[in-house]
């Protein structure tokens, strides 16, 4: 979940309610709000934020004269009438453009609920002990309206008591006022053919529950609850193409795939199959106006860095953990999609074009010893952590470009990307060199060019320089790719994309280092998301992996997968 999302802390239906409450201000508001809700209408899935709603009722001015409602049209004597009484007792209400919306005449229903407004503000005067403010002739005359429009005040009437019983009922059912709860559940068939051995056809399954808490309209509590049912016994192991020490790192890795799919490598404990588990906590409020703070025991890189590449998306787009993000932001456990790290961090808007954003992440903050040889570390200070910051520049509304740097460092010899088998002993320099502590200055450019609504040119580029600490042992390793997305492929809500380049490989060693890969390995992936409907997405596509882990000896791995997502 990235902070550029508007806070919505309440259900669809209560943002809606939110609406038509501020419109009860008004009834000839009301009548339109009713009116619409008779007619068939499409249904949308778009939120109202506090901020927005409010900002809505804020537009809501008064108006003095019916003929500044452009569309209401002087037919007879009824609107001289009303005309008159509005002059005098400002009874109804419009909007800024002084237009009533729809750009069509006054109905009677639309008429009778302007009448009302000024039968209401009159009693209203009376009963305020201003009678005297009121004309004998006005009197007579909405008496003689409300004689000839009396079906439609009656009919009108009853639709507002309606409305107001639904949302009392609305508002004793709801399920929070505060939290809005949302989820999403990703199925996948895939296999994978290549490396040393063929893997049979894999059933998958990811299921997400998020909830959503503001406690001041502006803040945001996110906690998120997961399950799945991805083993070590995965497609990458299957293939012998996984690291032998945790089988979490390779070149084929599904998209939404966990990094550690069966052990937290922070206790050794072991993970069941669809169990359910603590993924995300985190908490961010604002510090100022162009300053916001974020703070939690579970968070990833990718929460708080704004993802510039449009294969982002682990079930909707990009089909493979290569392509969804950047290797500058997945180098020490940026995203495990577990949550592994307690982070705290700000995010600074400069500007509408230029947003900065730095934390601090560890892996070992609720340990507060080192639990033996091998160990992360323990502590918020003492163990293995992560310094980062983003820099996301907007020069025009076609270009987006992110610039990322980060200092990391672990009690073990890893890079933590999940990205490649050279992830585990990242340094190699032979036998016993995993429990090496290793240092990372990690750089990465990301850019994202919109040649026109539907179709973006994507690429980026990632450089990681790693040194052993005591050993005089260093690798530096690079990764890129190449892009293009597609929007509104065939119809409105497909995606697609075409990606092309190059995993996080060794391109260099120094001192003790050995270099044992004999080739550069190489990626291609393809895809195509169709959207049956707002909730359900299927999406076909196949990755590529030439050389994959770096040596020829291994064969070219394909990997077909059809996903299903299902949001709600």
């Amino acid at each position: 979940m990235n902070f550029q999302k508007t806070i919505v802390p309440n259900t669809i239906w209560m943002a809606s309610l939110a609406v038509v409450t501020a419109l009860f201000s008004s009834i000839f508001l009301k009548v339109d709000r009713t009116i619409a809700a008779e007619r068939p209408s499409k249904q949308t899935d778009d939120l109202v934020s506090p901020d927005s709603a409010l900002s809505d009722m804020g537009s809501i001015e008064a108006v003095t004269s019916v003929s500044q409602l452009s569309d209401v049209k002087p037919t007879d004597w009824a609107f001289q009438a009303l005309q008159s009484l509005v002059e005098r007792y400002g009874c109804i209400a419009g909007y800024p453009d002084k237009t009533y919306r729809g750009n069509r005449a006054l109905t009677r229903y639309e008429f009778a609920a302007g009448l009302n407004a000024c039968m209401d503000r009159v009693n209203d005067l009376i009963a305020a002990s201003t009678a005297d403010m009121v004309k004998r002739e006005d009197l007579a005359m909405l008496r003689k309206l409300q004689e000839q429009f009396a079906a439609e005040l009656a009919t009108l009437r009853g639709r507002v008591d309606g409305l107001e019983s639904k949302v009392a009922t609305l508002e004793k059912q709801q399920f929070s006022t505060t939290t809005k709860l949302s989820g999403e559940a990703i199925f996948s068939l895939a296999t994978a053919y290549g490396g040393t051995k063929d893997a049979n056809v894999a059933f998958n399954n990811r299921v997400r529950l998020n909830l959503t808490t503001s406690f001041t309209g502006k803040d945001m509590l996110i906690t998120g609850l997961q399950a799945y049912n991805f083993s070590s016994n995965n497609l990458a192991s299957t293939t012998g193409l996984a690291d032998p020490a945790f089988r979490s790192s390779s070149n084929v890795r599904l998209g939404y795939e966990p990094q550690f799919p069966s052990v937290n490598p922070t206790t050794s404990a072991v993970r069941g199959g669809n169990q359910v588990e603590l993924y995300k906590l985190l908490y961010i409020f604002p510090v100022s106006k162009k300053l916001t703070a974020f703070v939690g025991t579970q968070a990833e890189v990718s929460d708080a860095f704004p993802a510039i590449l449009p294969f982002a998306g682990e079930g909707t787009e990009g089909i493979s953990r290569f392509s969804t993000l950047p290797a500058a932001q997945r180098v020490s456990g940026g995203t495990s999609q577990f949550g592994l790290a307690s982070a705290a961090g700000l995010i600074y808007n400069i500007s509408d074009k230029i947003d900065l954003r730095a934390l601090y992440g560890t892996l070992t903050a609720n340990l507060t010893n080192n639990a033996g040889a091998g160990s992360l570390g323990a502590g918020l200070f003492n163990g293995s952590y992560i310094a980062a910051a983003q820099l996301t520049v907007k020069p025009t509304k076609a270009l987006d470009i992110g610039i990322n740097y980060a200092y990391s460092y672990h009690q073990l010899n890893i890079l933590g990307a999940g990205l490649g088998s050279s992830d585990i002993g990242a340094v190699n320099i032979g036998a016993n060199s995993l429990t090496t502590p290793i240092k990372l200055n990690t750089f990465g450019v990301s850019a994202a060019y919109r040649l026109n609504p539907s179709v973006t040119l994507a690429a980026s580029y990632s450089q990681v320089f790693a040194d052993l600490i005591g050993v005089s042992a260093g690798t530096n390793f690079n990764s890129w790719l190449v892009g293009v997305h597609f929007k509104d492929v065939l119809s409105k809500g497909n995606t697609a994309g075409l990606i092309f380049g190059q995993p996080l490989s060794r391109s260099s060693v120094s001192g003790l280092a050995l270099r044992p890969e004999n080739a550069t390995p190489y990626h291609l992936e393809g895809y195509f998301n169709y959207r049956l409907n707002d909730k359900i997405s299927i999406t076909p596509g196949v990755f590529v992996i030439f050389n994959p882990e770096g040596l020829t000896s291994n064969r070219t791995a394909i990997v077909p997968i059809i996903r299903t997502t299902f949001s709600f």
